[in-house]
């Protein structure tokens, strides 16, 4: 009897994410300790977790971890490995080490693991850190991804709900890689669709952080599994409001052509129930809405910056080579949260 085959690429990436409505149910249930130095937690739906050790020191954690979306063991652990490192660039760090996280089936040929963490270890060197060891285990599916410690000064933190009225949200990545993706497992992506999304997904957010450091940031988070407006929902919580110009919105061209042939994702969905009620959409098509809500793998970073600086950055963030724009702002709170127009 022969052995059944073991299929490398499903459905992967930050699609595979619990939605959001379920996290915030369980993790209201748990219990938080009072910490004076732990000056980030899970209580601030943020991006990592922050411990200060000094005054004039912090550590950045953080850990992810999904399924592949590529067929390419190389190309995916790049994928895993970027969008892990990303967590704490939106926190303003420095990537110091990096653990492996490995779900890997006994049956399937370790040759293909290595191509993963030889693809992961390529961007932990390029982020400037280590690989400091790692974690396996047996599983049915391929699973990778890192846990990353990282450092940065209590004082320099980028929350991600610091920002402020008259904030300019500058957005570092274009939109539309979960779509794209999903129109790629159907095999109907172009070659020069999948191109663009395999280039954005690889991307460290190291050399947008970058840029960003030497600007009056108040907010930043990087968007992934939850999508743009979620993640921006988190950003102003209930203080703010936000105004995107949908017209801005840098996407993969192709997705708005996959999204109105309904080639999307169940976590795009989930996006929709859990934000929905708190977005207005002002006469903005279809495709657009679902871009903005689709799921996102080592998406770009979502920045609120003093309106007088947003210029400056956007012209240094445009030459690193990515569609990048300025989206919207943050204005004074409205009866619905986000409005898209």
């Amino acid at each position: 009897m022969s052995e059944e085959k073991i299929v490398f690429c499903k459905s992967g990436g930050c699609t595979a994410k619990l939605g959001p409505g379920m996290l915030e149910h369980v993790l209201s249930k748990i219990p938080k300790k009072k910490d004076e130095n732990l000056l980030i937690g899970f209580d601030h739906a943020d991006d990592a977790a922050v411990y200060r050790l000094s005054d004039d020191l912090a550590v950045v954690q953080t850990l992810d971890f999904f399924p592949p979306m590529v067929e390419d063991p190389y190309i995916f652990g790049q994928i895993a490995a970027a969008n892990a490192l990303s967590d704490i660039y939106a926190m303003g760090g420095t990537v110091k080490t990096a653990l492996n996280i490995v779900c890997f089936p006994e049956k399937m040929d370790l040759n293909i693991l290595g191509e993963i963490l030889l693809g992961g270890n390529s961007k932990v060197t390029e982020a400037g850190g280590t690989l400091a060891g790692g974690h396996s285990i047996a599983d049915v599916d391929v699973k990778y991804g890192l846990s990353v410690m990282g450092t940065i000064h209590p004082e320099k933190i980028l929350a991600n709900n610091g920002v402020r009225e008259g904030d300019v949200l500058l957005l570092t990545k274009p939109l539309g890689a979960g779509i794209v993706l999903a129109a790629n497992q159907m095999k109907e992506a172009s070659a020069a669709a999948y191109e663009q999304a395999v280039n954005s997904m690889t991307t460290l957010n190291k050399y947008a952080a970058e840029v960003l450091s030497g600007y009056e940031v108040h907010g930043c988070t990087d968007v992934t599994g939850f999508g743009f407006l979620k993640h921006l929902s988190e950003m102003i919580g209930e203080q703010y409001s936000a105004q995107i110009d949908s017209s801005q919105i840098p996407y993969i061209e192709d997705a708005a052509r996959y999204a109105d042939e309904f080639y999307l994702t169940a976590a795009g969905q989930r996006n929709r129930n859990s934000v929905g009620s708190d977005v207005e959409f002002s006469d903005v098509p279809f495709w657009m809405e679902e871009i903005l809500f689709d799921p996102q793998t080592s998406g770009g970073l979502l920045a609120g910056i003093r309106p007088e600086d947003a210029q400056s950055a956007l012209e240094k963030l445009k030459k690193l080579g990515l569609p990048c724009a300025a989206v919207g702002r943050i204005t004074k709170r409205r009866e619905k949260k986000i409005l898209v127009y």
